[in-house]
Protein backbone atom coordinates (compact mmCIF):
# COMPACT_ATOMS: atom_id res chain seq x y z
CA UNK A 1 0.00 0.00 0.00
CA UNK A 2 1.74 3.21 -1.23
CA UNK A 3 0.85 6.09 1.01
CA UNK A 4 4.24 7.82 0.81
CA UNK A 5 2.30 10.31 -2.00
CA UNK A 6 -0.69 10.81 -0.94
CA UNK A 7 -3.29 12.74 -3.30
CA UNK A 8 -6.59 14.40 -2.27
CA UNK A 9 -7.98 14.30 -6.18
CA UNK A 10 -10.04 11.67 -5.58
CA UNK A 11 -11.82 13.37 -3.16
CA UNK A 12 -13.58 15.42 -5.45
CA UNK A 13 -15.25 14.53 -9.05
CA UNK A 14 -15.30 15.76 -12.26
CA UNK A 15 -17.60 18.68 -11.51
CA UNK A 16 -15.71 19.84 -8.22
CA UNK A 17 -17.96 18.13 -6.04
CA UNK A 18 -16.70 16.78 -2.87
CA UNK A 19 -17.22 12.88 -2.71
CA UNK A 20 -14.92 12.01 0.12
CA UNK A 21 -13.28 14.31 2.63
CA UNK A 22 -9.54 13.01 2.78
CA UNK A 23 -7.94 15.96 3.96
CA UNK A 24 -8.16 19.87 3.05
CA UNK A 25 -5.74 20.28 1.12
CA UNK A 26 -6.62 20.63 -2.94
CA UNK A 27 -10.02 22.14 -1.66
CA UNK A 28 -10.82 25.57 -1.97
CA UNK A 29 -11.93 28.69 0.25
CA UNK A 30 -15.30 28.27 -1.35
CA UNK A 31 -15.44 24.60 -0.28
CA UNK A 32 -13.82 25.64 3.16
CA UNK A 33 -16.78 28.19 3.60
CA UNK A 34 -19.57 26.01 2.33
CA UNK A 35 -18.69 23.78 4.99
CA UNK A 36 -18.34 26.10 7.42
CA UNK A 37 -21.55 27.89 6.74
CA UNK A 38 -24.01 24.47 6.68
CA UNK A 39 -22.42 23.36 10.25
CA UNK A 40 -23.37 27.36 11.29
CA UNK A 41 -26.97 26.47 10.01
CA UNK A 42 -26.84 23.39 12.24
CA UNK A 43 -26.35 25.60 15.35
CA UNK A 44 -29.03 27.69 16.94
CA UNK A 45 -28.96 30.93 18.10
CA UNK A 46 -28.67 29.87 21.75
CA UNK A 47 -25.47 27.63 20.79
CA UNK A 48 -27.38 24.45 20.64
CA UNK A 49 -27.16 21.89 17.79
CA UNK A 50 -30.24 21.15 15.63
CA UNK A 51 -31.66 17.87 14.59
CA UNK A 52 -32.04 16.98 11.16
CA UNK A 53 -33.23 14.58 8.70
CA UNK A 54 -31.16 14.63 6.34
CA UNK A 55 -29.72 11.28 6.61
CA UNK A 56 -32.87 9.23 7.68
CA UNK A 57 -32.47 6.88 4.46
CA UNK A 58 -28.60 6.27 5.08
CA UNK A 59 -26.32 4.16 7.46
CA UNK A 60 -22.84 5.31 8.03
CA UNK A 61 -20.38 3.02 9.46
CA UNK A 62 -17.30 3.88 11.83
CA UNK A 63 -14.19 2.40 11.57
CA UNK A 64 -11.87 2.90 14.00
CA UNK A 65 -8.74 0.88 13.94
CA UNK A 66 -7.15 3.22 16.74
CA UNK A 67 -8.90 4.12 19.66
CA UNK A 68 -10.76 7.61 19.93
CA UNK A 69 -13.33 7.84 22.25
CA UNK A 70 -14.02 11.65 21.61
CA UNK A 71 -13.68 11.40 18.08
CA UNK A 72 -15.81 8.54 17.77
CA UNK A 73 -18.69 9.60 20.15
CA UNK A 74 -19.12 13.12 17.63
CA UNK A 75 -18.96 10.96 14.86
CA UNK A 76 -21.79 8.92 16.06
CA UNK A 77 -23.71 11.40 17.50
CA UNK A 78 -23.22 13.98 14.62
CA UNK A 79 -24.52 11.02 12.06
CA UNK A 80 -27.80 10.30 15.03
CA UNK A 81 -29.02 13.64 15.10
CA UNK A 82 -28.82 14.28 10.78
CA UNK A 83 -31.25 10.33 11.00
CA UNK A 84 -28.90 8.22 10.50
CA UNK A 85 -28.31 4.75 10.99
CA UNK A 86 -25.08 4.10 12.58
CA UNK A 87 -23.26 0.89 12.64
CA UNK A 88 -19.92 0.73 15.45
CA UNK A 89 -17.68 -1.76 13.34
CA UNK A 90 -16.38 -4.04 16.30
CA UNK A 91 -12.83 -4.08 14.89
CA UNK A 92 -11.15 -5.75 17.97
CA UNK A 93 -13.14 -9.57 16.92
CA UNK A 94 -13.56 -8.41 13.04
CA UNK A 95 -12.22 -10.90 10.18
CA UNK A 96 -9.28 -8.29 10.22
CA UNK A 97 -7.82 -10.41 13.15
CA UNK A 98 -8.41 -13.54 10.82
CA UNK A 99 -6.07 -12.11 8.80
CA UNK A 100 -8.79 -11.23 5.53
CA UNK A 101 -7.76 -8.36 3.65
CA UNK A 102 -9.05 -5.00 4.68
CA UNK A 103 -10.37 -4.50 1.11
CA UNK A 104 -12.64 -7.76 1.63
CA UNK A 105 -13.94 -6.62 4.72
CA UNK A 106 -14.59 -3.16 2.99
CA UNK A 107 -16.90 -4.33 0.41
CA UNK A 108 -18.41 -7.04 2.70
CA UNK A 109 -19.84 -4.19 4.36
CA UNK A 110 -20.39 -2.20 1.28
CA UNK A 111 -22.68 -4.99 0.29
CA UNK A 112 -24.54 -4.58 3.65
CA UNK A 113 -26.32 -1.23 1.95
CA UNK A 114 -23.76 0.99 4.27
CA UNK A 115 -23.71 4.26 2.30
CA UNK A 116 -20.34 6.14 4.16
CA UNK A 117 -17.73 5.05 6.16
CA UNK A 118 -15.70 7.23 8.56
CA UNK A 119 -12.24 5.84 8.94
CA UNK A 120 -9.39 6.33 11.48
CA UNK A 121 -6.07 4.51 11.17
CA UNK A 122 -2.84 4.47 12.43
CA UNK A 123 -1.17 4.56 9.02
CA UNK A 124 -1.32 7.64 7.06
CA UNK A 125 -3.33 7.35 3.79
CA UNK A 126 -5.43 4.13 4.48
CA UNK A 127 -8.18 6.21 3.96
CA UNK A 128 -6.88 7.76 0.44
CA UNK A 129 -6.43 3.60 -0.20
CA UNK A 130 -9.84 2.70 0.64
CA UNK A 131 -11.10 5.66 -1.66
CA UNK A 132 -8.74 4.43 -4.52
CA UNK A 133 -10.78 0.95 -4.43
CA UNK A 134 -14.01 1.33 -3.47
CA UNK A 135 -16.48 3.18 -5.66
CA UNK A 136 -20.48 4.47 -4.84
CA UNK A 137 -19.41 4.84 -1.14
CA UNK A 138 -18.40 7.68 0.83
CA UNK A 139 -15.07 8.40 2.79
CA UNK A 140 -14.60 10.61 5.78
CA UNK A 141 -11.34 10.13 7.08
CA UNK A 142 -10.97 10.14 11.05
CA UNK A 143 -7.31 10.74 11.61
CA UNK A 144 -5.00 8.99 9.52
CA UNK A 145 -1.79 8.61 11.26
CA UNK A 146 0.23 12.15 11.12
CA UNK A 147 -0.99 12.63 7.76
CA UNK A 148 -4.29 14.79 8.53
CA UNK A 149 -7.70 15.39 10.52
CA UNK A 150 -9.85 17.05 8.60
CA UNK A 151 -12.73 17.31 10.74
CA UNK A 152 -11.08 18.55 13.95
CA UNK A 153 -9.30 21.38 11.66
CA UNK A 154 -12.68 22.13 10.06
CA UNK A 155 -14.11 22.63 13.70
CA UNK A 156 -11.61 24.54 14.92
CA UNK A 157 -12.19 26.77 11.70
CA UNK A 158 -15.73 27.78 12.65
CA UNK A 159 -14.96 27.59 16.59
CA UNK A 160 -12.30 30.60 14.91
CA UNK A 161 -15.02 31.96 12.75
CA UNK A 162 -17.23 32.29 15.21
CA UNK A 163 -14.75 34.77 17.27
CA UNK A 164 -12.78 36.86 15.15
CA UNK A 165 -15.30 36.86 12.11
CA UNK A 166 -12.62 36.46 9.42
CA UNK A 167 -8.94 34.80 8.72
CA UNK A 168 -6.96 37.67 7.02
CA UNK A 169 -6.15 39.77 9.77
CA UNK A 170 -5.65 37.63 12.60
CA UNK A 171 -2.48 35.61 14.06
CA UNK A 172 -2.73 32.08 15.24
CA UNK A 173 0.03 30.39 17.14
CA UNK A 174 0.15 26.55 17.12
CA UNK A 175 2.14 25.27 20.42
CA UNK A 176 2.99 21.58 20.67
CA UNK A 177 4.37 18.42 18.82
CA UNK A 178 3.55 19.75 15.67
CA UNK A 179 5.56 17.53 13.51
CA UNK A 180 3.34 14.65 14.26
CA UNK A 181 0.36 16.42 14.97
CA UNK A 182 -2.25 15.70 11.82
CA UNK A 183 -4.90 18.54 13.99
CA UNK A 184 -1.41 20.70 13.18
CA UNK A 185 -1.39 19.46 9.52
CA UNK A 186 -4.80 20.11 8.67
CA UNK A 187 -4.96 23.47 10.90
CA UNK A 188 -2.47 24.94 9.02
CA UNK A 189 -2.93 24.17 5.73
CA UNK A 190 -7.10 25.39 5.94
CA UNK A 191 -5.83 28.69 7.71
CA UNK A 192 -3.63 29.26 4.90
CA UNK A 193 -6.84 28.39 2.11
CA UNK A 194 -9.07 30.33 4.45
CA UNK A 195 -6.44 33.24 4.11
CA UNK A 196 -4.50 33.56 7.46
CA UNK A 197 -0.85 34.51 6.99
CA UNK A 198 0.16 34.63 10.33
CA UNK A 199 1.04 31.56 11.67
CA UNK A 200 3.17 30.44 14.11
CA UNK A 201 4.65 27.68 14.94
CA UNK A 202 5.88 26.62 18.38
CA UNK A 203 7.42 24.10 19.32
CA UNK A 204 11.13 22.29 20.66
CA UNK A 205 13.18 21.65 17.85
CA UNK A 206 12.27 17.74 17.51
CA UNK A 207 8.75 18.53 17.61
CA UNK A 208 9.11 21.45 15.01
CA UNK A 209 7.53 21.28 10.99
CA UNK A 210 8.85 23.17 9.00
CA UNK A 211 6.34 24.76 6.77
CA UNK A 212 7.71 27.54 4.16
CA UNK A 213 4.51 29.82 5.08
CA UNK A 214 4.80 29.91 8.72
CA UNK A 215 7.38 31.21 11.52
CA UNK A 216 9.14 28.36 13.25
CA UNK A 217 9.88 29.32 16.70
CA UNK A 218 11.24 27.59 19.83
CA UNK A 219 10.35 30.12 22.75
CA UNK A 220 6.66 30.35 23.47
CA UNK A 221 7.04 34.28 25.03
CA UNK A 222 7.60 35.21 21.11
CA UNK A 223 5.73 32.83 19.74
CA UNK A 224 2.43 33.89 21.32
CA UNK A 225 3.16 37.64 21.66
CA UNK A 226 -0.03 39.55 20.34
CA UNK A 227 -1.61 36.75 19.11
CA UNK A 228 -5.09 36.24 18.66
CA UNK A 229 -5.87 32.50 18.44
CA UNK A 230 -4.00 29.84 20.67
CA UNK A 231 -3.88 26.08 19.74
CA UNK A 232 -2.52 24.35 22.08
CA UNK A 233 -1.82 20.62 21.09
CA UNK A 234 -1.70 17.31 23.32
CA UNK A 235 1.58 15.88 23.83
CA UNK A 236 2.53 12.37 24.29
CA UNK A 237 4.64 11.14 26.48
CA UNK A 238 6.40 8.97 23.98
CA UNK A 239 7.43 11.80 21.65
CA UNK A 240 8.95 13.42 24.52
CA UNK A 241 12.19 11.25 24.03
CA UNK A 242 12.46 12.24 20.12
CA UNK A 243 12.80 15.75 21.56
CA UNK A 244 15.42 15.25 24.22
CA UNK A 245 12.66 16.05 26.94
CA UNK A 246 13.23 14.59 29.96
CA UNK A 247 9.98 15.07 31.72
CA UNK A 248 6.31 16.70 31.38
CA UNK A 249 7.30 19.48 33.99
CA UNK A 250 9.99 20.46 31.97
CA UNK A 251 8.03 20.37 28.81
CA UNK A 252 5.57 22.72 31.02
CA UNK A 253 8.15 25.07 32.52
CA UNK A 254 8.68 25.56 28.89
CA UNK A 255 6.08 25.25 26.75
CA UNK A 256 3.19 25.13 29.12
CA UNK A 257 0.19 28.08 28.21
CA UNK A 258 0.11 30.02 31.82
CA UNK A 259 -2.57 32.70 32.83
CA UNK A 260 1.88 34.74 32.76
CA UNK A 261 1.92 33.41 29.09
CA UNK A 262 -1.63 34.13 27.97
CA UNK A 263 -1.48 37.71 29.09
CA UNK A 264 1.29 38.35 26.28
CA UNK A 265 -1.34 37.12 23.77
CA UNK A 266 -4.22 40.21 22.35
CA UNK A 267 -7.07 40.86 25.69
CA UNK A 268 -9.33 38.75 23.80
CA UNK A 269 -7.20 35.97 22.52
CA UNK A 270 -9.26 32.81 22.61
CA UNK A 271 -7.28 29.35 23.62
CA UNK A 272 -8.10 26.05 22.04
CA UNK A 273 -7.11 22.54 22.29
CA UNK A 274 -8.24 19.13 20.88
CA UNK A 275 -8.44 17.64 23.83
CA UNK A 276 -7.59 15.45 25.50
CA UNK A 277 -5.85 17.60 27.53
CA UNK A 278 -2.83 16.80 29.92
CA UNK A 279 -3.50 19.27 32.38
CA UNK A 280 -0.09 20.60 34.05
CA UNK A 281 1.38 19.44 30.87
CA UNK A 282 0.31 21.44 27.97
CA UNK A 283 -1.80 23.74 29.80
CA UNK A 284 -2.73 24.83 33.24
CA UNK A 285 -5.51 24.32 34.37
CA UNK A 286 -6.17 27.82 35.09
CA UNK A 287 -6.54 28.35 31.72
CA UNK A 288 -8.31 25.46 30.40
CA UNK A 289 -10.68 26.19 32.43
CA UNK A 290 -10.61 30.07 32.33
CA UNK A 291 -13.07 32.69 30.29
CA UNK A 292 -10.86 32.54 27.05
CA UNK A 293 -11.19 28.86 26.44
CA UNK A 294 -13.48 28.10 23.91
CA UNK A 295 -12.95 24.05 24.30
CA UNK A 296 -15.76 23.07 25.21
CA UNK A 297 -17.32 24.97 22.01
CA UNK A 298 -15.15 23.12 19.84
CA UNK A 299 -16.72 19.62 20.95
CA UNK A 300 -20.17 21.29 19.81
CA UNK A 301 -18.50 22.80 16.84
CA UNK A 302 -17.19 19.04 16.39
CA UNK A 303 -20.63 17.85 16.28
CA UNK A 304 -21.71 20.37 13.95
CA UNK A 305 -18.90 19.91 11.53
CA UNK A 306 -19.18 16.39 11.16
CA UNK A 307 -23.01 16.32 10.77
CA UNK A 308 -22.49 19.15 8.08
CA UNK A 309 -19.62 17.11 6.08
CA UNK A 310 -21.99 14.03 6.05
CA UNK A 311 -25.15 15.74 4.49
CA UNK A 312 -22.61 17.39 1.98
CA UNK A 313 -21.20 13.95 0.92
CA UNK A 314 -24.91 12.58 0.64
CA UNK A 315 -26.16 15.19 -1.48
CA UNK A 316 -28.52 17.08 1.21
CA UNK A 317 -26.92 20.13 1.37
Amino acid sequence: MKTDLISNDIQLDSSGKLIHLLGLKGLSKNQLTRILDVADNLIDDQGDLKKSKALDDMSVANLFFEPSTRTRNTFEIAAMRSSANVINVDLANSALKKNEDLLDTMHTLQAMQIDMFVIRHKQSGLPHYVAENISNIAILNAGDGINAHPTQALLDMLTIRQHKQNFEHISVAIVGDIVHSRVAHSDIQALKTLGTTDIRLIAPTGLQYHDCNSQCIDNIEIGIKDCDVIIVLRLQKERMLEADIPNEQEYFDNYGLTPERLALAKPDAIVMHPGPINRGVEIDSSVADGNQSVILQQVTNGIAVRMAVMEILAGKS
